[in-house]
């Protein structure tokens, strides 16, 4: 499971809004600038999560997301299209006997048809992805203060 911390900025009986900072995990992403969390470079992104621990306005969190659906989704963007534009491609350099055409040219253009139809379905999928639960950020604790304000430190 991937944590980060984060501090409640405003909160509702179903819903609380993180702010975080991007830790080391994003910034090594290769993927940071197009995932939808750059907004414009900035280190802090607002993170609207269910509120199961009934959080309020301050409170230090930790909130977490699953590996599982990550990969899955880093599978259907990096690597589906790849699979479906060598298909294509193989399903194109196959039949152009049969079309009397040049199998390069047809293996070309089947290998971009395949490679547009995986984007089509990859959109289509994310409408049913966003809604599933196991895709979304979720609370995992609160934190509790390390320092009482009461305590002198020596």
């Amino acid at each position: 499971m991937i944590t980060e911390n984060g501090i409640v900025t405003d909160v509702n009986p179903s819903l609380a809004w993180i702010r975080t900072i991007r830790s080391g995990t994003c910034e090594s992403c290769s993927s940071k600038d197009n995932c939808g969390t750059s907004h414009s470079g900035k280190k802090e992104m607002m993170i609207a999560v269910k509120n199961t621990l009934n959080v309020n306005k301050g409170d230090q969190v930790v909130i977490g997301l699953e590996t599982k659906p990550l990969l899955v989704v880093t599978f259907l963007l990096y690597v589906f299209p790849v699979i479906l534009l060598i298909t294509g491609a193989l399903i194109g350099n196959s039949i152009a006997p049969s079309f009397d055409m040049d199998p390069s040219i047809l293996s070309l253009v089947t290998g971009i048809i395949f490679f547009c139809i995986a984007f089509f379905i990859i959109r289509k999928k994310s409408r049913t992805l966003s809604t599933n639960e196991s895709y979304k950020p979720f609370l995992v604790r609160k934190k509790s203060s390390a320092i009482q304000q009461n305590c002198i430190i020596f």
